[in-house]
């Protein structure tokens, strides 16, 4: 079943336009993600998924969310769905189990099923000794973890997530990803953005990558990386904005690419970047695999984490 379709969605702001001629389809029970820099879009077009920004009607796009318009019928789409925005948007002046339970009231939870439901989900994300405790008391992890709890409260079909583990330690962040992973494989159909390459990787069903508002590339981060990158990848950085190895001497098979001071090598055969490290009279550099950072940096000429 289709939870979210997208067709030709543009949006402007002045004459700033973050989303143009956007399409994706969101199946139910996959980990949607659209990943890219801040500023490509990603926020824009999940506020329009459930209507708290509009898209350009003038320009004949179509957004439908459980067969919903946002543009009409935001209220319906929003008691079928949790949202995580980027800010963790608590009340400061109230504890933990009572931001649970006020917020409880909008979907008209009764008393009881309310406390249950809380109890749960304290439970689920590891808060359940920190009930009484103050939200300033809480770390950021354990916040973002709330946020969570709270987009939960109403059992949604549909969990949207803007960028919800930004600024986050490693240990919280993959605690997050366990969750999320868990809600999945519940039924739960998740929407999320992020400019973590890693995390679009590591729960992830498929990745629309963003960049200035256009569709870059979109597919499974696997089939995105053996499709669209070689296998491995050599780093060496360019010391005194001279390189270190000039283009004209590399083996057949390798590919160059500059960015960020940095000379990246690119092949399929790890031996053959191998031979470059020879010739390199005790520069510094790193051999890996590739990522979805290097996918971006094909395509757009530019790394993920440049500023637009």
């Amino acid at each position: 079943m289709r939870i979210i379709s997208v067709k030709n969605v543009n949006k402007a702001f002045g004459g700033v336009h973050a989303v143009c001629g956007l399409s994706f389809e969101v199946e139910e029970g996959v980990c949607f993600g659209l990943l890219g820099p801040n500023g490509a879009g990603k926020t824009t077009m999940m506020k329009m998924i459930y209507g708290r920004s509009s898209r350009d009607l003038r320009d004949g796009g179509e957004i439908r969310v459980f067969d919903y318009d946002p543009a009409h019928d935001e209220l319906s789409i929003k008691y079928l769905s949790g949202v995580v925005p980027q800010e963790n948007n608590l009340d400061d002046e109230l504890n933990v189990f009572q931001n649970l339970i006020i917020y409880s009231k909008f979907y008209g939870l009764s008393g009881s099923v309310a406390r249950e439901r809380i109890q749960g989900l304290l439970e689920f994300l590891e808060l359940s000794e920190k009930a009484e405790a103050r939200i300033r008391e809480l770390s950021g992890g354990m916040q973002r973890r709330l946020v969570i709890a709270r987009a939960l409260l109403n059992n949604p079909r549909l969990l949207i997530l803007d960028e919800p583990t930004t600024g986050l330690d490693p240990q919280v962040r993959h605690l997050i990803w366990d969750k999320l992973r868990q809600l999945r494989a519940q039924g739960t159909t998740i929407l999320l953005t992020t400019h973590y390459m890693e995390e679009a990787f590591q729960i992830c069903d498929t990745i629309l990558i963003m960049d200035k508002g256009r569709k870059v590339q979109e597919d499974n981060p696997r089939d995105l990386l053996r499709e669209n990158i070689e296998a491995y990848v050599l780093e060496v950085p360019i010391a005194n904005g001279a390189p270190a190895i000039q283009e004209s001497g590399l083996p057949a098979g390798v590919r160059l690419d500059h960015a960020e001071g940095t000379q990246r090598f690119y092949a399929q055969d790890i031996d053959r970047l191998k031979s470059i490290v020879d010739k390199l009279s005790g520069n510094q550099y790193y051999i890996r695999q590739s990522t979805l950072e290097d996918v971006f940096l094909k395509a757009t000429g530019r790394a993920l984490n440049e500023k637009q």
